[in-house]
């Protein structure tokens, strides 16, 4: 007895320190990123051993960004862009799973065999017929342009549609009865059902829009519609020689992204595993 107990404690020991050897090689970089931020002028960032912890830590690199660089656009122009982004997707995909996962019609399943089959498709193969598109429809230099291609992905249809099935069709019936139609027990019985999926798809959307830089940068010439990613491309080229600003600004670009899930976190994890769940 005594020494399987001590195995056990062995084994649970060696459990945390492996998580603890991934954990730092995941925030690793983050750390490494926020340390050349903090670092003053007088320091050598890449100094032989190389040093974590700053000298003498300062926030004015922050300070210098921010009176150079136009923050406050950029970051109005990622909001708006993320916020219809998040929205749009979250709304379309739930619509879109809504007849996949409670409705029965013919090629059913092979329209969600189609829908998912997408998700093979590299964006960067669409880009051109898509950029010819929205040039077509004016939508240069716009936000419904930077948004539009992203407002209905396969990964949301999917996500939305497994949540879905996990609810009891007891509900729909009981629904009918009382006078709903489908619209209104989408809206009032299933959505309501599936909040830890739709945050799941939230963050999901979110992060991708915010980190997005490919198509804001084919799709907007105008910098005063730049999003963050396009505005820390530019203080690549205005700092060459000073990587402590453009690690400053990549600190700043990654604040909402890591507020966001901080707050949506304890709903993150139940709404991905319901859509695993249930296949």
């Amino acid at each position: 007895m005594a020494a399987k107990k001590s195995s056990s404690i062995i084994k649970k020991i060696l459990l945390y320190l492996l998580l603890i050897a991934i954990t730092l090689f995941m925030i690793g970089p983050f750390l490494w990123l926020l340390s050349t931020a903090l670092k003053s002028a007088s320091e050598n960032i890449f100094q032989y051993p190389p040093k974590l912890l700053p000298e003498e830590p300062t926030f004015s690199n922050f300070g210098k960004v921010m009176d150079v660089f136009p923050f406050w656009r950029y970051l109005l122009n990622s909001t708006i862009v993320s916020g219809l982004t998040v929205i749009l997707n979250v709304l379309f995909c739930s619509l879109a799973a809504y007849p996949l996962a409670r409705m029965n019609f013919k090629g059913k399943n092979t329209v969600f065999i189609l829908i998912l089959s997408t998700m093979m498709i590299p964006f960067q193969l669409l880009m051109i017929p898509v950029y010819i598109l929205s040039l077509n429809l004016g939508l240069q230099n716009t936000y419904l342009g930077m948004v539009l291609p992203h407002v209905t992905t396969a990964f949301g249809v999917f996500l939305m549609r497994q949540a879905f099935m996990t609810v009891p069709y007891e509900l729909d019936e009981s629904a009918r009865m009382d006078g709903a139609n489908s619209f209104q027990i989408w809206w009032k019985v299933l959505m309501p059902l599936v909040k830890p999926s739709l945050v799941t798809l939230t963050i999901f959307t979110f992060v991708s829009a915010w980190g997005d830089f490919l198509w804001p940068l084919i799709i907007v010439n105008d910098q005063n519609m730049f999003t963050l990613p396009l505005g820390l491309n530019m203080l690549s080229g205005t700092f060459t020689s000073d990587w402590r600003l453009i690690a400053a600004g990549a600190i700043i670009s990654m604040i909402p992204v890591i507020v966001i899930f901080l707050l949506l976190q304890r709903f993150f994890i139940g709404g991905a595993m319901k859509g695993a769940i249930k296949g």
